[in-house]
């Protein structure tokens, strides 16, 4: 797929972009590129397209600047190729909640625009959460196991799950692109977490990031180089806070759903993969938790069990609903 065309799909079947829609492309002088193909397929359409290029500045979850906050609130729709993610940040919250429809693209690339999870049919992804969404609504507990030694149980609230398909044409509606994922903010996770996928901040894990997890926070960080670069990034994030500790907070379950995507060291795509499950640190104050931290970082998980009220929904990375 090239990128025209990627970025035509995304601006019209993903995000339902109709002409003379108010339409803006938030991005950074690293993603300009794939910012110019978003505005042009816009006017292609008839839309009536902006673009803001504001600075690069991390880490994921930091807010934008004035008075970008003030912008995204006055347009129909928006699309955001940027290096650090603002999903999780007030100003994409308070957006939405204005009625503005967002699509947020961090870290995303110009291969990942023509090919892996960006190539999926969104409609079928969509589907196949509504199906997942039908078995995880019912609980309000889950266990995560796997080989390598992850034993974690958390508290689930059946009404805090969202859906992110792809599909994000509603007023007011907000995900990611690529879509393909189930996630929620827990509650009292409990256990010894082994990512071996990857961490955002670092990409690909060379050797298992161990964290032990206590009434829902990270209590011990180990496994070498991993280990380290994770420590100095909440490390920095943490100066920021009146309370430090908001950054060691559980912040989110997820499962992948997008059959097209890959471990490629990227989380936008990473978390996304079919039979993974990944687990945020830090703010989960945009989907329902509590916390605002400054930071979000996943942690995904390969082939995990995963059960939700003793009932298995994943067995060795297989979804078995």
């Amino acid at each position: 797929m090239s990128l025209k065309k990627s970025a035509m799909s995304a601006v019209k079947d993903c995000l339902g972009l109709k002409p003379n829609e108010r339409f803006l492309v938030l991005t950074d002088p690293e993603k300009q590129t794939i910012g110019n193909a978003l505005f042009e397929a816009a006017e292609k359409i008839g839309a009536e397209p902006m673009m803001v290029i504001m600075p690069v500045k991390g880490p994921h979850g930091t807010e934008p600047p004035d008075p970008i906050p003030q912008i995204l609130k006055k347009v129909d729709a928006v699309i955001a190729p940027t290096t650090f993610s603002v999903s999780h940040t007030q100003a994409r919250k308070n957006a939405c909640k204005s009625g503005t429809r967002m699509a947020t693209m961090p870290s995303i690339t110009e291969k990942q625009m023509k090919k892996g999870a960006m190539t999926a049919d969104f409609k079928k992804v969509e589907a196949s959460a509504k199906k997942l969404y039908s078995v995880l609504k019912r609980y309000k507990t889950c266990r995560i196991t796997t080989k390598l030694g992850t034993d974690v149980t958390m508290g689930i609230d059946p009404k805090l799950w969202q859906l992110d398909t792809g599909m994000i044409n509603k007023p007011g509606e907000f995900g990611n692109l690529p879509g393909g994922e189930a996630f929620l903010p827990p509650s009292d996770a409990n256990g010894t977490l082994v990512v071996d996928g990857a961490f955002a901040g670092f990409g690909k894990v060379d050797e298992p990031l161990v964290l032990e997890m206590e009434n829902n926070y990270v209590t011990k960080i180990s496994g070498k180089k991993a280990a380290s670069k994770l420590k100095k990034m909440l490390d920095k994030a943490s100066k920021e806070l009146k309370n430090p500790k908001l950054v060691y907070n559980v912040a989110e379950l997820g499962i992948g759903i997008n059959p097209k995507a890959k471990i490629i060291g990227n989380p936008l795509e990473d978390e996304k993969v079919m039979g993974t499950v990944h687990v945020a640190l830090g703010d989960n104050s945009t989907f329902g938790g509590s916390v605002q931290a400054g930071i979000h970082v996943d942690g995904i998980l390969l082939k995990p069990d995963l059960t939700v009220g003793g009932k298995a929904v994943m067995e060795k990375g297989k979804l078995r609903v």
